[in-house]
């Protein structure tokens, strides 16, 4: 009986080994384990929130889609509703046009809005709630528009229904702007839903 389990045993050991998986020749180096998990920040961006403002959130790139992030604004206290709107409206377009914070960057997060954009109030015969950006919307990219939309039509800048009229600096009709959650998932190929003023 001992002898036959002496004789099992070479037996065994070659089916076990049969078993495993093979051995390959193809590389499997695929770099050291991210960090972070993508477009999640483990907790809140001390260095975006240091200043005292008004509460806001814009809309950042990452991966594929828009991702709200919180911010803040200055506005003067007193300051008049029309006026208002226009400098929450120019806050947010410096926040949008700002590099984001290194732990975002870490994240995954972009802005494809870029510096030195500058927005402006109506002019006589516009609606009384147009914001006029000195790049016309229709020459910037689709992320940067979706991204200056979604953020504008969240916010106080924007009319109740949460859309917003964006011009230019030329003689372009305005058009009315909405912020969906098409646009949100895929702002690079889906361009933010508008409407022309023919008031405008």
């Amino acid at each position: 009986m001992r002898g036959r389990r002496l004789l099992a045993l070479p037996l065994l050991a070659a089916v076990l080994t049969g078993c495993g998986i093979r051995a390959t020749e193809v590389p499997t180096d695929f770099g050291a384990a991210p960090s972070r998990v993508q477009c999640s920040l483990a907790e809140p961006d001390v260095s975006t929130q240091s200043s005292r403002g008004l509460p806001v959130q814009v809309f950042l790139l990452c991966g594929s889609s828009l991702v709200a992030v919180d911010r803040t604004v200055r506005v003067p206290d007193g300051t008049a509703d029309s006026a208002r709107r226009v400098l929450v409206a120019q806050g947010l377009l410096d926040e949008l046009t700002a590099t984001p914070s290194p732990s975002e960057q870490e994240a995954g997060y972009t802005t494809d809005v870029r510096g030195g954009m500058t927005v402006a109030g109506p002019r006589r015969g516009d609606p009384e709630d147009t914001l006029r950006l000195s790049s016309s919307p229709g020459d910037l990219t689709s992320y940067a528009l979706a991204q200056i939309v979604c953020t504008f039509s969240d916010s106080a800048a924007a009319e109740g229904d949460g859309s917003v009229i964006l011009g230019g600096p030329g003689d372009d009709r305005l058009r009315r702007y909405q912020c969906t959650d098409e646009v949100r998932a895929r702002p690079g190929s889906r361009q933010p839903p508008s409407a022309e003023i023919t008031g405008g």
